[in-house]
């Protein structure tokens, strides 16, 4: 999208707004696709989590995607998407048996990472195909906020859990119909994965009647000019030998499923915000927006680094701004970065908030979510209206004081 384009949206929708490239999100898709052109049975599955607006999830449909989904409220969007049951992978972390056993009742594929529960769902349930999820303990970034594969993670069964696996197995009778993996967030070596594959490989050896090997995501996106990213073709190349070689040696055919969030929405999405004031201290100066960490956690959360641009003067001489937001709190986006010079009333435009954005807005100080725009076909189509004051009241039950 252009700065144009994005620079109309603001005026007709106001801000803060976010909005969505539909073109970018297929690309993405079919990047990954044709990396891995060589294996025949293949599905990705979007993970919901990244961003969970029903119009997105139904344009993954039309790609002809399935779903990742860690919650039944997730499935529940999927399914009112208008996606069949076999196409969403149910993968909860920490839920109740009962959860699981009514998303099981929705015919859900079920990933059960952990002893108990997977003992528990066998013992009642041994004829409802299972997968399991495995803790290859491997750390996939530097981050163990986002690596989730690591020796203390509370996700997945540990790999040393195996034995423990196989007696529940046996004694129960159920149906092990996968095998998963997720080492987390922004691979940045893909012999680092290529590594916990090969744990996941070893480890499928020992079921019989798998019908997919789940290999999960991470796959890290450029932030900043000059980023490194995840190199999927490379890593197309070698997983599709190893896995079209695996397949041989296992003796039936085996689909391959990847779940991306962060890959297909990231690049795709814009936050655009307005100038409220700019203000001038001893030592900074400050561009302070319409929005906080209420809209966009990433940067205090994680200390991501979202590339920001004044689209109203993007040729303006660059000075350097904190760019920081209007919560009763500390909540910046960036410290003494050089943006086009800033002046107020202007629209700042922050990259790669297609994921993990949005889908962890809050009302904090009462403050309204924002908008969502999908750009499709050249139009700018609303898929979600900015909150008014009946919505913060909504669920609220006022008493007599």
């Amino acid at each position: 999208m252009e700065s144009q384009q994005l620079l109309q949206i603001a005026n007709e929708f106001g801000a803060p707004i976010y909005v969505y490239d539909a073109q970018k999100i297929e690309s993405q898709y079919l990047r990954l696709l044709n990396a891995f052109s060589k294996i025949e049975r293949k599905q990705i599955n979007y993970a919901v989590k990244a961003l969970s607006n029903v119009s997105i999830l139904k344009l993954f449909k039309k790609f002809d995607s399935g779903l990742d989904t860690v919650s039944i409220q997730e499935v529940q969007l999927g399914l009112y998407a208008g996606f069949s049951p076999n196409k969403i992978m149910y993968t909860p972390n920490g839920v109740s048996l009962q959860e699981i056993e009514e998303v099981a009742a929705l015919g859900v594929q079920i990933n059960i990472d952990n002893l108990s529960i997977l003992e528990q769902f066998g013992s009642k349930h041994p004829k409802i195909p299972v997968c399991i999820r495995i803790n290859p303990h491997v750390m996939a970034g530097g981050n163990t906020n986002i690596s989730v594969g690591h020796i203390d993670s509370k996700f997945g069964i540990s790999i040393h859990q195996l034995p423990h696996i196989f007696r529940i197995v046996e004694n129960t009778g159920m149906h092990i119909n996968g095998i998963h993996m997720h080492t987390g967030s922004d691979i940045l070596d893909i012999e680092v994965f290529l590594y916990a594959s090969e744990i996941l490989f070893e480890s499928a050896k020992h079921f019989k009647d798998l019908d997919f090997i789940d290999f999960g995501s991470g796959f890290k996106v450029p932030y900043k000019k000059g980023d490194i990213e995840t190199d999927v073709e490379e890593l197309g190349k070698k997983l599709s030998k190893r896995f079209l070689a695996f397949e041989k040696e296992y003796g039936r055919d085996l689909t391959l499923i990847f779940e991306p969030g962060k890959f297909l929405v990231s690049e795709a999405g814009y936050f655009l915000a307005k100038v409220n004031v700019v203000k001038q201290t001893t030592s900074t100066v400050f561009a302070s927006i319409d929005t906080g960490f209420n809209h966009l956690i990433r940067p205090m959360l994680y200390g991501s680094e979202h590339q920001i641009e004044n689209i109203s003067h993007p040729k303006g001489k660059e000075r350097f701004y904190s760019v920081v937001g209007y919560i009763c709190e500390t909540d910046t986006f960036a410290t003494n970065r050089k943006i086009s010079e800033i002046k107020e009333g202007d629209i700042l435009a922050f990259r790669n908030a297609g994921a993990y954005c949005f889908s962890m807005s809050s009302n904090y100080n009462s403050r309204y979510k924002p908008a969502e725009i999908l750009w499709l076909d050249g139009k700018a189509n609303l898929i979600r209206t900015q909150e008014t004051f009946d919505d913060l009241l909504r669920n609220q039950i006022e008493i007599t004081i």
